[in-house]
């Protein structure tokens, strides 16, 4: 009996100890109304350590999937410490990030309907961000607004949502985040805006594994690299591509690799 409730205790204070916040104390939340989507929004924000004593403004980054980016505890399978990182190397940037919409954040990541995963709401998605959000965040805090300064960042169909998102708004995304992006789900659509794109001058930095269970992954990458490369010289050097061997499909991947591409899109 005594083993059984030893038992019973570690494996209640060890849920416990899982729960347990992360967020560093330079993140704090807040909601806003997106009436482009008919709900409210959870927003994380990460200000940089140096904020609170000091005048100057800060690029932004705005991240999808807001619950995985900055505390285990409302992660899923493991959080992209991205506070923690950013702390490490005193970046210089405020983070936003926008918690997805639970059984409809297939929806609103998506750009184009799929005939058999339905979705297709991204364009709503991405007005509450440059119509909604965008503005309160400059209002609310010292932010460098210009196109420059603007990155749209994220992973799977946040990978997906954010290259799109930087075709539809190129004068508000300068800066693009591509983490093991989700082609598949629109591949005809948004392989065919971007061939259709005349110009297209966003510092984008790619990312993906060689092992994360979508057998096109890597191919879709090495496309949609090609088909930026026409639309500009590979001289100018505003895309980067990292493949990891045996990555896969996970807030692993991601974290371990943010790091390294913030510093080149930064």
């Amino acid at each position: 009996m005594k083993l059984s409730v030893t038992f019973l205790y570690l494996f209640i204070f060890g849920i416990a100890k899982a729960q347990l916040s992360t967020g560093s104390k330079n993140v704090t939340t807040f909601t806003i109304e997106a009436s482009q989507l008919k709900t409210s929004k959870k927003i994380w924000v990460y200000l940089p350590k140096n904020y609170a004593n000091s005048t100057k403004k800060f690029p932004v980054i705005y991240m999808h999937d807001g619950q995985n980016l900055m505390d285990a505890k409302t992660s899923y399978v493991g959080e992209w410490n991205v506070d923690e990182t950013l702390d490490s190397i005193n970046g210089q940037v405020i983070v936003i990030g926008i918690e997805h919409g639970g059984e409809k954040r297939m929806e609103e990541l998506t750009p184009y309907r799929n005939v058999k995963y339905e979705g297709g709401n991204a364009d709503n998605y991405l007005k509450f961000i440059v119509e909604t959000l965008k503005p309160f965040v400059d209002k609310t805090y010292r932010t460098k607004t210009n196109t420059k300064n603007t990155c749209l960042w994220g992973s799977s169909l946040g990978g997906l949502v954010s290259l799109y998102g930087a075709l539809k708004y190129p004068e508000v995304f300068g800066k693009v985040g591509c983490f093991s992006p989700s082609f598949w789900f629109n591949r005809k659509e948004i392989f065919e805006l971007m061939d259709k794109t005349k110009s297209f001058k966003t510092k984008v930095y790619f990312l993906c594994g060689d092992n994360e269970g979508d057998p096109d992954m890597v191919q879709d990458l090495n496309k949609m690299e090609y088909l930026i490369n026409t639309k500009r010289c590979e001289c100018q050097m505003l895309n980067k591509k990292t493949i990891v061997k045996g990555g896969q499909h996970n807030e692993k991947l991601w974290r371990e690799g943010f790091k390294k591409a913030y510093l080149w899109l930064f």
